[in-house]
């Protein structure tokens, strides 16, 4: 018997939780119970009133910076499993949402980019990093992405941060001219973001060493495909596991 694992998208007329709803009605094992959506009237307006009004075993999040924790929380406290594909939460905010989750013993899977490729950039980044001593990162979205750095760089610059700091051949406090040139330091690591027309969202992560470099990126097209699949692996491996769990490649063989 197909045990059914009941899901609650929250931005499901967006971008890409419409792709993901899709998915997730087309699966023998899942089924969407709900939507969220303050555009659709058909939908319920938050995820407070879904989760109260539908039973519900993981909720899924495409909304936005703004009002991802509060989503996040809410399900929580509800007991709910969560998947979280927004980005605009701190290392602060995840740190309180492991918290909550291991408090009501449930699973949360976050990822700055639940892309497969974008998963395998993660992976050879860290790996690069434990054999290069300096690097740092660059991210291009588009002109009105509201959060900066993205949540996949945020992402990458914290996981890099396990293996080691990257070596900088100035101090920053040695610099001449705008400090904010040489961008924003998350988690030691300069990321650079640049917000223009035509990018989705795309992720260098740049290595160097003494007369060599290593340029490791990731690029997204115009469509939301490439984030189904990966959200898809992760409803199936959250309601296993308590806490927050970070990165798309932690799920990966």
């Amino acid at each position: 018997m197909i045990r059914v694992i009941r899901v609650c998208v929250a931005g499901v007329t967006g971008w890409t939780g419409s792709a993901v709803a899709e998915a997730v009605d087309a699966a023998a094992d899942l089924e969407l119970v709900a939507g969220v959506s303050r555009s659709d009237p058909a939908s319920f307006s938050s995820v407070a009133e879904a989760l109260d009004a539908v039973e519900a075993g993981v909720l899924v999040d495409y909304t936005h910076a703004a009002v991802v924790r509060a989503n996040t929380l809410e399900a929580i406290d509800r007991g709910v499993a969560v998947v979280v594909g927004s980005s605009g939460m701190s290392t602060e905010d995840y740190a309180e949402v492991d918290a909550a989750a291991r408090g009501k013993g449930v699973g949360v899977i976050a990822a700055g980019n639940f892309s497969v490729t974008a998963a395998l950039l993660l992976r050879f980044a860290v790996e690069a990093a434990r054999h290069l001593e300096s690097w740092e990162l660059i991210d291009y979205a588009g002109a009105t992405k509201p959060d900066a750095p993205s949540g996949t760089s945020r992402e990458v610059a914290e996981r890099l941060a396990d293996v080691r700091r990257p070596a900088l051949g100035l101090a920053l406090d040695d610099v001449l001219g705008a400090r904010e040139a040489r961008g924003a330091t998350v988690a030691g690591t300069q990321v650079h973001s640049l917000r223009l027309p035509s990018f989705s969202v795309s992720t260098e992560a740049v290595f160097a060493a003494d007369g060599e470099r290593l340029s490791i990126r990731h690029d997204a097209g115009e469509s939301a495909a490439p984030y189904v699949a990966g959200t898809l692996l992760a409803i199936r491996a959250v309601r296993g596991r308590v806490g927050l769990t970070r990165g798309l490649d932690q799920l990966l063989g």
